[in-house]
Protein backbone atom coordinates (compact mmCIF):
# COMPACT_ATOMS: atom_id res chain seq x y z
CA UNK A 1 0.00 0.00 0.00
CA UNK A 2 1.14 3.67 -0.74
CA UNK A 3 -0.98 5.92 1.94
CA UNK A 4 -1.71 8.78 -0.21
CA UNK A 5 -3.32 12.19 1.80
CA UNK A 6 -4.43 14.85 0.00
CA UNK A 7 -5.29 18.65 1.47
CA UNK A 8 -6.36 21.99 0.27
CA UNK A 9 -10.14 21.75 -0.54
CA UNK A 10 -12.45 23.82 0.76
CA UNK A 11 -15.48 26.41 -0.49
CA UNK A 12 -14.07 29.12 -2.82
CA UNK A 13 -16.28 31.58 -5.10
CA UNK A 14 -16.48 31.03 -8.51
CA UNK A 15 -12.93 32.72 -10.36
CA UNK A 16 -10.92 32.36 -7.36
CA UNK A 17 -7.88 29.71 -6.73
CA UNK A 18 -7.29 27.06 -4.52
CA UNK A 19 -4.08 24.77 -4.56
CA UNK A 20 -4.53 20.84 -3.72
CA UNK A 21 -1.39 18.54 -2.35
CA UNK A 22 -1.17 15.13 -2.34
CA UNK A 23 1.34 13.81 0.30
CA UNK A 24 3.13 10.31 -0.73
CA UNK A 25 4.23 8.20 1.65
CA UNK A 26 6.53 5.82 -0.16
CA UNK A 27 10.57 6.44 -0.53
CA UNK A 28 10.46 6.10 -4.05
CA UNK A 29 7.71 8.78 -5.11
CA UNK A 30 10.16 9.60 -8.23
CA UNK A 31 9.16 5.75 -9.87
CA UNK A 32 5.34 6.87 -9.22
CA UNK A 33 3.17 8.37 -12.12
CA UNK A 34 1.20 10.88 -10.42
CA UNK A 35 -2.68 12.18 -11.45
CA UNK A 36 -5.52 13.87 -9.97
CA UNK A 37 -9.03 12.75 -10.53
CA UNK A 38 -12.89 14.47 -9.22
CA UNK A 39 -16.27 12.92 -8.93
CA UNK A 40 -19.40 15.45 -9.09
CA UNK A 41 -22.05 13.85 -7.27
CA UNK A 42 -24.20 11.33 -9.34
CA UNK A 43 -21.37 11.13 -12.01
CA UNK A 44 -18.64 8.86 -12.12
CA UNK A 45 -14.71 9.48 -11.70
CA UNK A 46 -13.30 11.77 -14.28
CA UNK A 47 -9.45 12.42 -15.28
CA UNK A 48 -8.79 16.18 -14.71
CA UNK A 49 -4.44 16.39 -14.88
CA UNK A 50 -1.64 13.81 -14.78
CA UNK A 51 2.04 14.05 -14.97
CA UNK A 52 4.99 11.69 -15.45
CA UNK A 53 7.81 10.35 -13.14
CA UNK A 54 10.14 12.96 -13.45
CA UNK A 55 7.30 16.32 -14.33
CA UNK A 56 8.31 17.49 -17.64
CA UNK A 57 5.30 15.86 -19.41
CA UNK A 58 1.97 16.63 -18.03
CA UNK A 59 -1.68 15.85 -19.63
CA UNK A 60 -4.78 17.90 -18.80
CA UNK A 61 -8.70 17.58 -19.22
CA UNK A 62 -9.83 19.85 -22.31
CA UNK A 63 -12.59 21.04 -19.17
CA UNK A 64 -9.14 22.61 -17.28
CA UNK A 65 -6.95 23.26 -20.01
CA UNK A 66 -5.16 26.78 -19.25
CA UNK A 67 -6.61 27.09 -15.86
CA UNK A 68 -4.99 23.59 -13.68
CA UNK A 69 -1.23 23.34 -13.56
CA UNK A 70 -0.10 19.82 -11.87
CA UNK A 71 3.67 19.58 -10.54
CA UNK A 72 5.73 17.65 -9.05
CA UNK A 73 8.23 18.01 -6.03
CA UNK A 74 9.89 14.65 -5.87
CA UNK A 75 12.39 15.75 -2.76
CA UNK A 76 9.23 16.10 -0.28
CA UNK A 77 7.12 13.12 -2.03
CA UNK A 78 4.25 15.89 -3.19
CA UNK A 79 2.24 16.33 -6.32
CA UNK A 80 0.47 19.71 -6.67
CA UNK A 81 -3.07 20.66 -8.51
CA UNK A 82 -3.13 24.53 -8.68
CA UNK A 83 -6.67 25.62 -9.41
CA UNK A 84 -7.51 29.03 -11.05
CA UNK A 85 -10.64 30.56 -12.34
CA UNK A 86 -12.71 27.93 -10.71
CA UNK A 87 -16.24 27.78 -12.03
CA UNK A 88 -19.17 26.22 -10.12
CA UNK A 89 -18.91 23.31 -12.52
CA UNK A 90 -15.44 22.18 -10.64
CA UNK A 91 -17.64 21.17 -7.93
CA UNK A 92 -16.66 17.51 -6.86
CA UNK A 93 -14.31 15.31 -4.84
CA UNK A 94 -10.44 15.19 -6.03
CA UNK A 95 -8.66 12.18 -5.30
CA UNK A 96 -4.86 11.74 -6.46
CA UNK A 97 -3.69 8.34 -7.73
CA UNK A 98 -0.50 7.32 -7.94
CA UNK A 99 1.16 3.83 -9.53
CA UNK A 100 4.79 2.55 -10.27
CA UNK A 101 5.95 3.85 -13.75
CA UNK A 102 8.69 1.83 -15.81
CA UNK A 103 8.84 4.07 -18.54
CA UNK A 104 9.88 7.86 -17.41
CA UNK A 105 7.67 9.60 -20.31
CA UNK A 106 4.80 7.27 -19.54
CA UNK A 107 1.67 9.11 -18.48
CA UNK A 108 -1.91 7.80 -17.32
CA UNK A 109 -5.16 9.58 -18.15
CA UNK A 110 -7.51 6.57 -17.21
CA UNK A 111 -9.05 5.61 -13.70
CA UNK A 112 -7.20 1.63 -14.66
CA UNK A 113 -4.05 3.21 -14.89
CA UNK A 114 -3.60 3.43 -11.14
CA UNK A 115 -2.82 1.41 -8.40
CA UNK A 116 -3.15 3.81 -5.33
CA UNK A 117 -5.73 6.17 -4.04
CA UNK A 118 -6.12 9.09 -1.94
CA UNK A 119 -9.45 9.35 0.50
CA UNK A 120 -10.40 12.37 -1.54
CA UNK A 121 -10.58 16.34 -1.02
CA UNK A 122 -13.93 18.54 -1.18
CA UNK A 123 -14.03 21.18 -3.80
CA UNK A 124 -16.79 23.76 -3.48
CA UNK A 125 -17.33 26.60 -6.19
CA UNK A 126 -19.97 28.90 -5.81
CA UNK A 127 -21.49 31.14 -8.12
Amino acid sequence: QVPLVESGGGLVQAGGSLRLSCAHSGRTFSNYRMGWFRQAPGKGREFVAAINLGGAGTRYADSVKGRFTISRDNARNTVHLQMNSLKPEDTAVYYCAASPGLVASEIATTTGGYQYWGQGTQVTVSS
